[in-house]
C-alpha cells in the first residue's frame, strides 16, 4: 500500500487537507482529519506530500498521437509519456492517422497498440465518414469514448459534408458524437479573397480571418440544431468564439445533451501573440481575439462550456514552416496542459478548484467514465502531485514530445509536477517517467 500522506487535497470543489491510501489500483481510504491507524502507518509505502497539491489525474478527451501512419512526428508511445509527465492520465484520440480509424478492423488495432505502447489510460475515437455508416453502428459505447465528425476540413475522406449523412448520424447513432466545427464554404471564401489580395504567401496573422469565427458559428449551430432536432448526444471540440458559447446553457452536465470543449491554447493566446509566436500558434480552428479568449474562459465560468483539454497535435518543426498555406496547423501541448491552467488559476482568471473541475470531473461525467477522474473511495487511484512553489521552465531537456518543440518553449510556469501516478502506481516521479503501461478506459451506459 501507499499513504500519500499530509497533502492538500483539490478535488470536488473543495481544498483540505488529508491523506490519500492506495491499495493496488485503488483509492482505497480518504484521511481528512482523523489520526491515521498505526497499523496503516506501519504496512504502507509513505510519501510525504506536505506542501504539495493532491490532484485527481487530468483527462483529456481530444488528443492527435500521429499512430499508426504518421510516427514521425509522435507515437503512443512518446506522447503518452509526455501525458503522464504533465499529470494527465487518460487521454482519448482522434481517428485521422494513416489508415483512418473508419472501420472496426483499423479502431480494434488502436486498442491494441494502446495495450502495447500507452504509459497513460487510453480511448480511441471511430472516425466517420460520408459512407461507414454501417461500421459506426457496431460501436460499443461501454469501450469506445464516441464517434468523431469532422464538420470543417479534415485529411483525405474524413470531412463529412453530405447532409443527407450527417442527418443520418445524428439520427441513428446511439453515442457521443464529437465535432469539429468549421464551415468549409466560408473558409474557402475568406481564402480566396486573401490569395487574390497577397499571393501565395500568406502571413500568419491572416489566419483568424480566414477561419474566422462565422465560419466556426455556423458549423457549430448547424451541428447543434441537428443534435436537438434528433436528440443525438452531441460534444462540439475546441470551441474558439465568444459567439458560440451562445449556442450553450447553464443545465447542469450530468443532464446536458449539447456540451462544449475548449483547448489550452485558446484560453492562452489571443490574436495579438502571432507577432511573437508565429506559426507555433497556428491550429485549427485558429487563436482568436481576446474578446473570444475572455468569453471562452467566462463561459467554463458559467457553466455553460464544459471540459478543458488540448487538441495535442504535434508536427516536425520544419512542418510548422512557411505561411498560412504552407505552415501546418497543430501543436504539442499535453506535457504543460495542467501547468498552463493552474498558471492561469494564480493569475485570478479561473480558480484551481475549478481547474480540476474542468479538466478532470467534467470529463469523467461527461463521457460516463468507469470510476475515474475523481478523488473518491474506491476509484482507480490515477493522481498528480502538484508541487505549487516550485516553478518549471520549459525547455528542450525536459520537452518529451517526440517534435521536440512547445508553443511555450523558454517559459517559465509557477507549479512543477511532483508525481504522476497510474493504476495505483507512480508513473512518473521528479522528471523521470517509469514503465508503467496504462489500461483502456471503459464507459458507464
Amino acid at each position: 500500500m501507499i499513504l500519500i500522506h499530509n497533502t492538500t487535497i483539490i478535488n470536488e470543489g473543495k481544498s483540505y487537507s488529508g491523506s490519500v491510501l492506495i491499495d493496488g489500483k485503488i483509492i482505497k481510504k480518504i484521511y481528512k482529519d482523523e489520526n491515521i491507524p498505526e497499523a496503516i502507518l506501519n504496512q504502507s509505502q509513505i510519501i510525504n506530500a506536505k506542501g504539495l497539491w493532491l490532484l485527481p489525474g487530468v483527462i483529456d478527451d481530444q488528443v492527435h498521437f500521429r499512430e499508426p501512419g504518421l510516427t514521425h512526428k509522435g507515437d503512443i508511445a512518446t506522447e503518452s509519456r509526455a501525458a503522464i509527465a504533465g499529470g494527465v492520465t487518460s487521454f482519448m484520440d482522434m481517428p485521422n492517422t494513416k489508415p483512418q480509424t473508419t472501420s472496426l478492423e483499423e479502431l480494434e488495432k488502436k486498442f491494441k497498440l494502446g495495450a502495447q505502447k500507452s504509459y497513460a489510460n487510453y480511448s480511441f475515437y471511430m472516425g466517420a465518414t460520408n459512407d461507414n455508416m454501417s461500421e459506426l453502428k457496431k460501436v460499443d459505447r461501454k469501450t469506445v469514448c464516441g464517434v468523431k465528425v469532422f464538420m470543417g476540413s479534415s485529411t483525405g475522406n474524413m470531412l463529412v459534408d453530405d447532409k443527407k449523412v450527417l442527418q443520418t448520424i445524428f439520427a441513428e447513432i446511439d453515442m457521443l458524437i464529437a465535432t469539429h466545427c468549421e464551415k468549409e464554404e466560408i473558409i474557402r471564401q475568406n481564402l480566396a479573397k486573401f490569395k487574390a489580395e497577397l499571393g501565395e504567401n500568406i502571413p500568419i496573422q491572416y489566419h483568424p480571418l480566414i477561419r474566422n469565427a462565422e465560419a466556426c458559428y455556423q458549423s457549430s449551430s448547424e451541428a447543434a440544431e441537428l443534435a436537438s432536432k434528433y436528440g443525438s448526444r452531441l460534444h462540439i471540440l475546441h470551441l474558439s468564439t465568444a459567439k458560440e458559447v451562445s449556442i450553450f446553457d447553464k443545465t447542469p452536465l450530468k443532464d446536458k445533451k449539447i456540451t462544449g470543449e475548449v483547448c489550452v491554447h485558446h484560453l492562452w493566446f489571443s490574436d495579438e501573440d502571432y507577432q511573437k509566436y508565429g506559426n507555433r500558434i497556428k491550429w485549427n480552428p485558429a487563436v482568436k481575439t481576446i474578446t473570444d479568449r475572455d468569453s471562452l474562459m467566462q463561459g467554463l465560468l458559467d457553466g455553460k462550456l464544459d471540459i478543458i483539454a488540448t487538441d495535442h497535435a504535434p508536427h516536425l518543426w520544419e512542418e510548422k514552416q512557411g505561411g498560412v498555406l504552407q505552415a501546418a496547423s497543430g501543436g504539442p501541448l499535453v506535457q504543460h496542459s495542467l501547468l498552463m491552467m493552474l498558471e492561469l488559476a494564480k493569475q485570478g482568471k479561473i480558480t484551481k478548484e475549478q481547474v480540476v473541475d474542468k479538466m478532470s470531473h467534467a470529463p469523467t461525467t461527461l463521457f460516463h467514465i468507469h470510476n475515474r477522474g475523481y478523488i473518491r473511495e474506491g476509484y482507480f487511484a490515477d493522481l498528480v502531485l502538484v508541487n505549487p512553489n516550485k516553478p518549471y521552465t520549459i525547455s528542450k531537456d525536459n520537452i518529451l514530445y517526440k517534435c521536440k518543440w512547445s508553443p511555450l518553449e523558454n517559459e517559465t510556469l509557477s507549479h512543477s509536477i511532483e508525481k504522476t501516478f497510474l493504476n495505483g502506481q507512480v508513473a512518473f516521479d521528479n522528471g523521470i517517467v517509469k514503465e508503467v503501461r496504462g489500461e483502456a478506459l471503459t464507459f458507464d451506459y
